[in-house]
């Protein structure tokens, strides 16, 4: 009793006194990275305020706790508005503003203040988004995973193919491929962002990147900057804070899904760190809620920057993970559960991005050189009959041991003149890919006489290549007429690599763009552009040899795509923004494999690898239609977005006809809705909508003379994509409560996806009926199941599950 006394002393004072936060960080130039001495930050709603130093630093303390919108200006620049920027007690929030300079007169300050909402740039006007940190981290269903959170945006799909949706992280841009994306960290390329990667593509279940290190994440879906690379559906960028210059804080967050630790402080004058490590618990959640998938994961992440000199700023960073997938037998059995089990393989992944950059400021602009190495190892062995004959040779159906590597040096330099603006650079990557892969895609089909009617098919390669890929560009902006109504920006790059036949020729690659914005009003803008293309195909399809060892991918082309896209915004105020655009998107040079003449984009991906085949550069593709967004940044307490995408994706195959894409969803919508409340209440809802993805039925004879060797059923491709799922619809839901104490912050949540447990359409599974108990096969004449399937009795298993993924949890900042 004493003790309880004694401790509520103590935490008396703690809870009485009413608690303050601590914004900092720095206000710079976006164009020329310079700092922007004297710029004013305000806090909306109070009478707080502070101006940057010389060096473009800012300090405000004693904030009351809570969430505000935050207001940088200059004389010069356009206001910026940072909206729904949290103060707590526990952790100083550290933040980077960026401010465009303006040609507008004083007298228009207070009209143009609308347009501080605003996300796009002169190279890039429109088809571009951006997220906050407290986005992410207060997203329903996101899980503080970003590249779930950036599913709600205008033309993002989710999921895998055959409309998996609410399980994989695969970002679907505007009907392209998941690998037609890149990302980018602090300007450096990170091939990999997810967990459980699909070698060749992207996607997970999982993302990697911790949410703690992130200020705000950018998408572009078109009108890409020539300095991006590789590139044909969107450029994903992440830009990361720096660590707290003043002293050490951190976090720790536990949910059912995973604990994860960060720290970050000073480690020296000049000199910041970052760092985190997290730990998966989904096995734990997964095998509570009764599924027999363990996946399981391991990633740590970091960030030094250090300020070598007033103009000279060198940063490391680093992103790692370990990944392990099994399935376990589950409590209670069902046919779905016993296909899972006998037809998963064992996947284990472990890969790494490791960075320098350094940005040095020049006059009226500033350099970039960053040094990347990316590596990634992929093992996955599926046995017949699942993990229980492992390591029984005889009935192993695919094995991969492959790994990648990627250094990279890039080069840019940007500077402004006036109303001009430039940039120039090149790049330049050493490629290591290697790859032993055996599969056993289909038996042969014997008929009744015993003849051959449809030969074996297995695929058996060693394969070891290293090549180089480099490229350059250059980009021009100008503003034009009065108070830069019209601004135009034109760019170029060429792309090349020292493997495939005629790559070197960089002539085949050059890829102009050029896009334009006018101001129709000070609340009106008009966008409109057209650019060329160009990305190479995945290394897991240039190492592909034959049986009998050759490199028959070497003749692969660039793929291509031509994008034109128009659009309108309109700015009612400085927290709404409309966005209405229609774009379409054309592809040339398309990977088609040559067994069966089908598109790679027709096909989809497994969650394995992309690739692994011969394929010819002889498809076509084409993607097009409109989208709406709709944002409200956070407005007496209330915040909203809300999209709708209408698109149709087809592609040919050696036919040359057109086909539906395995990404054509047709629909895409979503909402967003979040209210904050007194004494640190906050809930929110997202809603997402997916139109009926495309997929191809089974064939039944050579499903059936397959299926007890691979384990699942042989699609009929004289029937591609002939089929479409049901829609894909899910409700998240968020609680949040926050409490501040002097030098704590705690947050408990409650986070739901799928809270009205709606199906999520997914293919049917081809397999034989079991017995009720699941252990064992039935056949028509009752006797044991012979090795062509010919007794089997086939079924259709439906995967249209309603798994709801309850999670609480809570965080701590000290």
């Amino acid at each position: 009793m004493r003790f309880l006394y004694l401790l509520l002393l103590w935490l008396l004072p703690l809870l009485s006194l009413a608690q303050t936060g601590v914004l900092s960080g720095t206000v710079r130039d976006r164009a020329t990275q310079q700092p922007v001495p004297g710029a004013t930050i305000t806090l909306e709603g109070s009478t707080l305020g502070t101006a940057a130093d010389e060096q473009g630093r800012f300090r405000l303390a004693d904030i009351p706790t809570g969430s505000y919108n935050v207001r940088a200006s200059f004389i010069g620049y356009e206001p910026l508005l940072r909206a729904n920027i949290v103060i707590t007690s526990g952790n100083a929030n550290i933040v980077g503003l960026e401010l465009v300079a303006s040609q507008q007169q004083l007298g228009e300050v207070t009209v143009t203040a609308s347009r501080a909402i605003r996300v796009a740039t002169a190279e890039t006007p429109l088809s571009v988004q951006r997220l906050s940190a407290q986005e992410i981290k207060s997203n329903p269903g996101g899980n503080f995973d970003i590249s779930k959170v950036v599913q709600v945006l205008p033309g993002v799909g989710g999921g895998g193919t055959g409309g998996t949706a609410g399980f994989r992280n695969d970002i679907i841009i505007r009907g392209g491929a998941p690998n037609e994306n890149v990302y980018y960290l602090d300007g450096i390329e990170v091939p990999v962002i997810n967990h459980f990667q699909t070698q060749g593509s992207a996607g997970g279940p999982a993302g990697m990147l911790n949410v703690s290190f992130i200020e705000d994440v950018t998408l572009s879906t078109s009108a890409f900057e020539a300095r991006y690379d590789n590139v044909l559906s969107s450029v994903l960028q992440f830009r990361q804070r720096e660590g707290n210059p003043d002293r050490v804080q951190g976090n720790i967050r536990l949910s059912g899904t995973e604990v994860a630790g960060t720290l970050e402080g000073p480690l020296a004058p000049n000199t910041t760190f970052l760092a985190s490590v997290r730990r998966s618990y989904l096995q734990v959640l997964f095998k509570l809620i009764d599924l027999p998938i363990r996946p399981d994961y391991w990633d740590s992440q970091f960030k030094i920057t250090s300020k070598l000199g007033p103009k000279t700023t060198l940063t490391a960073l680093g992103l790692g993970a370990l990944d392990h997938f099994e399935v376990a037998v589950p409590r209670t059995t069902t046919p779905e559960k016993a296909y899972i089990i006998r037809n998963t393989p064992t996947i284990d992944q472990w890969n790494y991005t490791v960075g320098l950059s350094l940005r040095q400021l020049l006059p009226q602009g500033y350099l970039n050189l960053a040094l990347s190495r990316t590596q990634l190892s992929n093992q996955v062995d599926f046995f017949e009959g699942g993990s229980v004959n492992r390591g029984d040779e005889s009935k192993r159906v695919l094995l991969t041991r492959s790994g990648e590597t990627e250094n990279k040096l890039r080069l840019d330099v940007n500077r402004s003149a006036g109303r001009w603006r430039y940039a120039y650079g090149a790049v330049g990557q050493l490629i290591h890919y290697d790859n032993r892969f055996f599969n056993r895609l289909r038996q042969a089909v014997l008929a009744p006489d015993g003849t051959e009617q449809q030969p074996a098919v297995t695929v058996n390669f060693n394969s070891s290549l290293d090549f180089a890929r480099f490229g350059a560009f250059a980009q021009l902006t100008r503003s034009f007429l009065d108070a830069d109504r019209l601004t135009l920006s034109a760019g170029v790059r060429t792309d090349g690599n020292s493997f495939t036949d005629g790559g070197a020729n960089l002539l085949r690659t050059i890829s102009p763009r050029i896009s334009a914005t006018y101001a129709l009003t000070p609340r009106w803008n008009a966008s409109a552009s057209v650019g060329r293309y160009y990305k190479i195909p995945p290394s897991t399809l240039l190492g592909f040899r034959d049986n009998a060892g050759q490199l028959v991918n070497k003749s692969n082309r660039y793929i291509g795509s031509t994008h034109y896209v128009a659009g309108l915004e309109f700015l009612p105020s400085a927290s709404r923004r409309l966005t209405l655009e229609g774009f379409w998107k054309q592809y040339d040079h398309y990977p088609v494999n040559v067994r069966d003449g089908i598109s790679l984009a027709n096909l989809g991906g497994d969650f394995i690898a992309l690739g692994n085949e011969a394929v010819t550069s002889t498809g076509r593709g084409r993607a097009f239609g409109g989208e709406l967004f709709f944002q409200q940044q956070l407005t007496r307490n209330l915040y909203a977005v809300a999209s709708y995408t209408l698109f149709n994706s087809e592609f040919t195959g050696a036919d040359g006809r057109y086909k539906p894409s395995a990404w054509d969803t047709r629909h895409l919508a979503s909402a967003l809705l979040g209210r904050k409340f007194g004494r640190g209440w906050e809930l929110g809802l997202k809603y997402r909508l997916a139109g009926g993805a495309p997929f191809t039925p089974f064939d039944n004879a050579a499903s059936r003379a397959n299926y007890l060797t691979v384990g699942n059923g042989v699609l009929d491709y004289d029937r591609l994509n002939t089929q479409r799922l049901g829609t894909f619809q899910q409700l998240d839901f968020r609680l949040d409560k926050k409490i501040n104490l002097r030098r704590f912050t705690f947050d408990f949540y409650v986070d739901i996806q799928n809270a009205l447990a709606l199906k999520s359409p997914a293919t049917p599974s081809y397999a034989f009926q079991r017995t009720p108990d699941n252990t064992e096969f039935v056949s028509i004449d009752g006797q044991p199941l012979r090795p062509d399937g010919s007794n089997g009795i086939p079924v259709l298993l439906d995967n249209n599950a309603a798994t709801v993924l309850p999670t609480i949890g809570f965080i701590v900042e000290f």
